[in-house]
């Protein structure tokens, strides 16, 4: 008898109950990937992989974490070792991540777009690396055909304010391909007045893309309004800031405006003033987008390029981040308020990077909810560090016991990978075991019609619902 591959039918579905919701309710929906660092240019291409180390590899500091640690080189990660080099420590790498959440995207991955499932090691990456290239010639191989065959219905890149979105208009202009492809606004430059000259810099790039002078902080705030207008006639409905913690100083309007006019004319904001900026900005993001009708994201908790040896060497984003330990609560209800107060509180979701956060997340959710949109204020999907089994699981239990995880609009990438999709398909198979064990221990009531429901919502129907985005909320 041939043995079960280790990526089969029922992969982490643990008994007849998780079995029937993931295959009967979960498994067959569509994925709509609201938050990723998809490069909108290769989608305009269509972009073809020369090989599967590109694809892989490229870009991808999850992976190269795992190398680094595994005392693989920096040339076979980010240096000048040939495709087929990396390719292979990356599989030598692979008998290595037993119980680590790559082990397990990995072999999805291979499973779902190369129809591999032999496990990756040095024994079998040589047949792996020849099957994955011979695929990554066919047709529908491509950034497009992977979407496609992922049943992606749409996709909301991470774009700066002076993004011109040529990109994003190209796809939409192309009827034959039905994948919608909306940017989101990611106006953190914007913010970033601890270096005045970079600032600058950007505040000058964002004067040509808005058609406009910049002066005062008041022409500031109108370039940003038409550059959010320019977004939302191009589909945009999402904003997202990465940052430690929300910023919520006391401030005045005039001093803030004055501080405006000091950067402009050259001169740096001692640390108060750089935090009273901050906080007026956060402000000014909320209410602007109340205006447009979207829904605000705060990624919260990361301490970035810890490795100033490193980062110098290969800037950000390279795999020298972490969870980092900030004030949370205290901020965010002060920023939260200020907005409610004014009635102009957008829909909003919260990612926290340290698990410390979660039931502190959900509870602050619950103190701003209105009555006016179900599940306004959103616990967010485990995020980064988190988006594995433990942090999935901790996160819909965090949600369960203090929300309400059936309002909860369900998974995202947060990936720059078009073979990512395979982590919506994760979240499924963990929400539908938990469901199931629920079911089975009598916890929920074993009721496959009430439960199936929730789950299609939580995977789709709600996120259709929640963010306003041009699709069927029952998908065909």
């Amino acid at each position: 008898m041939k043995p079960t591959p280790f990526v089969h039918a029922d992969f982490l579905l643990e008994n007849e109950w998780a079995r029937r919701l993931y295959h009967g309710y979960a498994e067959g929906l569509p994925i709509i990937d609201y938050h990723c660092h998809l490069p909108p240019a290769q989608i305009a291409a269509d972009h073809r992989y020369r090989n599967i180390t590109e694809l892989w590899l490229g870009g991808d500091h999850y992976k190269w974490r795992a190398m680094r640690t595994n005392g693989v080189p920096e040339r076979y990660c980010t240096g000048d070792a040939t495709d087929r080099e990396k390719f292979a420590k990356w599989a030598a790498t692979m008998p290595c991540l037993l119980r680590n959440p790559l082990y397990h995207w990995t072999h999805l991955e291979l499973a779902r777009y190369f129809d591999i499932h032999d496990l990756l090691s040095p024994a079998t990456e040589e047949a792996i690396w020849s099957a994955c290239n011979t695929r990554l010639t066919e047709a529908g191989s491509t950034a497009r055909g992977f979407m496609l065959r992922s049943k992606v219905v749409l996709v909301c890149t991470t774009d700066d304010p002076c993004d011109d979105l040529r990109h994003h208009r190209a796809v939409a202009a192309e009827r034959s391909f039905p994948v919608k492809v909306l940017p989101t606004w990611r106006p953190d430059k914007g913010m970033a007045v601890e270096n005045h000259a970079v600032f600058n810099t950007w505040v000058d790039r964002l004067a040509e893309a808005a058609g406009m002078e910049i002066k005062t902080f008041d022409e500031y705030l109108e370039a940003l309004r038409r550059r959010q207008k320019a977004f939302h006639e191009a589909g945009c409905r999402l904003s997202d800031h990465g940052l430690e913690t929300v910023y919520a100083e006391d401030y005045t309007q005039a001093g803030v405006a004055a501080d405006f006019r000091a950067i402009r004319d050259g001169r740096p904001l001692d640390l108060a003033a750089q935090l009273r900026f901050k906080s007026a900005m956060l402000v000014e993001f909320g209410r602007l987008d109340h205006e447009f009708g979207w829904t605000q994201q705060y990624h919260l908790g990361a301490l970035r390029n810890n490795n100033s040896r490193r980062f110098s060497m290969l800037g950000p984003d390279t795999g020298f981040d972490s969870i980092g330990d900030f004030e949370v609560a205290r901020p965010l209800s002060r920023l939260l308020d200020r907005l409610d107060r004014e009635d102009r509180l957008p829909r909003t979701i919260l990612y926290n990077l340290n698990p410390r956060d979660n039931e502190l997340m959900v509870t602050m959710c619950g103190n701003f909810q209105d009555g006016s949109v179900a599940g306004k204020i959103q616990h967010g999907s485990g995020w980064w560090f988190l988006d594995q089994k433990d942090g999935m699981e901790r996160q819909i239990e965090s949600l369960s016991q203090l929300g309400l995880l059936s309002r909860f609009v369900g998974m995202l990438t947060d990936s720059r990978s078009f073979i990512s999709y395979p982590r919506h398909e994760y979240f499924r198979r963990i929400l539908c075991n938990l469901l199931g064990r629920d079911m089975t221990a009598g916890l929920i009531p074993a009721d496959e019609e009430l439960v199936g429901a929730m789950v299609k919502d939580i995977c789709y129907r709600n996120a259709a619902r929640f963010f306003g985005f041009p699709l069927p909320v029952e998908p065909e």
